[in-house]
């Protein structure tokens, strides 16, 4: 088939989950004899990079896309849509399907209208589906009440959707998708994966990895190191990333007096990640939202453990079992969240054998690989169908 692989960010010059999960799509999509063209914005100077198997295709000029607190900016989203819009409305014969990012929305209504009519199968892939309080959250209530109505009428215009997580799957039905969401096997990559360790590290250290937005709430773990300190008196702290909260991140260490307990590197190569990773007592992440929670699978596939929080709109909770790779902690709390670290970096040697043994297991099914091979076939299926159908 000649699919294209619709997304606004393209790893790795934007680095996070969905951008290693399209990435890697549209390279499985090639892998397996597939025509791939990749839909983007332009992310460097020149032209568009090389990569074997893909076609890059640059259809918006925005370099920023999220403003000074983190949030998305519309602006960015509308020009991106426009030009995903004129792409696919002017190539509306060179595809046979597109699988279109849902963040944000309105690349749904684009890739709909411009392929109105058209032959062409139209997959939605859908990362995270928010609450209308999150949205009025995140965008202030006028322009969240507008982006929670596009949401749901993107929802019911996507003819294929798929997700990574029961958790967002349900949020679909409840919203009216058309047809049973095909839930990816999961984003585990083995071809990345950080050699265990399956020794005690000494001293223990605990580690978040992300980027400093409110949603990741990473302003709760200088507390929360400080109860868990008062237990485990040689814990340390390593925060890495940088973003918006990063200052009022700072701003807590200062106050609690923890500067010689956390250190904030920043962003660092992937080779220093993953030796912070498989050297790390446990991983927090006390993020309210996750659609997914990839860093979750990656740390297991350390052998090190994971602290995550519980929440209404955490999807990365269902890869947790409690005693097996890791514990979910009740609220942000400094007590709950400090005492759930204190049991994970305690717990030693036996958890960080059963979070490996945990990986192994899921590995077996749940690979990004999978859920691509899974994707691909519904789509040659809907094309088979529609090319039936157009004969009759």
């Amino acid at each position: 088939m000649r699919i294209a692989v619709a997304f606004d960010c393209l790893f790795p010059w934007s680095k996070g989950g969905g951008e290693r999960l399209y990435r890697t799509y549209a390279e499985d999509f090639a892998a397996a004899g597939h025509e791939v063209t990749y839909l983007t914005r332009r992310q460097w100077d020149g032209e568009p990079p090389v990569i074997d198997g893909l076609r890059v295709e640059v259809i918006s000029e925005d370099r920023e896309l999220y403003d000074g607190n983190g949030v998305r900016q519309l602006g960015p989203a509308l020009r991106f849509g426009r030009g995903l819009f004129g792409h696919l409305r002017r190539n509306r014969k060179a595809y046979d399907a597109v699988l279109v990012s849902a963040t944000p929305a309105t690349n749904v209504l684009a890739a709909r209208a411009a392929l109105a009519g058209s032959r062409v199968v139209v997959a939605v892939d859908w990362l995270e589906v928010w609450r209308a309080g999150q949205w009025r959250e995140y965008s202030g209530p006028l322009v969240g009440r507008a982006a929670n109505l596009l949401q749901g009428l993107a929802i019911r215009l996507s003819p294929i959707a798929t997700c990574p997580s029961q958790f967002s799957a349900q949020r679909l039905r409840e919203r009216g998708v058309r047809a049973e969401p095909v839930i990816s096997p999961g984003l585990i990559d083995m071809d990345g994966a950080t050699e265990p360790t399956l020794s005690v590290p000494a001293p223990p250290r605990v580690i978040f990895i992300g980027r400093h937005i409110p949603d990741k709430r990473i302003e709760s773990l200088p507390a929360a190191i400080a109860h868990a300190h008062t237990h485990v008196p040689d814990l340390t702290a390593t925060i890495f990333g940088e973003g918006p909260t990063s200052a009022a991140v700072q701003a807590e260490i200062d106050r609690l007096g923890l500067g010689d307990v956390i250190t904030m590197p920043g962003f660092v190569s992937q080779d220093e990640l993953d030796e912070g990773i498989r050297t790390a007592a446990c991983l927090v992440n006390p993020s309210a939202r996750e659609g997914y929670g990839l860093v979750v699978v990656e740390s297991c596939a350390a052998g090190t453990p994971v602290v995550l929080v519980a929440g209404e709109d955490n999807a990365s909770v269902e890869l947790v079992e409690d005693g097996v790779n890791g514990k979910v902690a009740a609220s942000t709390a400094p007590a709950e969240l400090g005492a759930a670290i204190i049991d994970v970096v305690t717990a030693g040697e036996p958890l960080r054998k059963t979070t490996h043994r945990w990986f192994t297991e899921a590995s077996r099914t749940r690979t990004v690989h999978a859920a691509a091979r899974q994707i691909a076939e519904r789509l040659a299926e809907a094309a088979e169908q529609r090319s039936v159908t157009a004969l009759r």
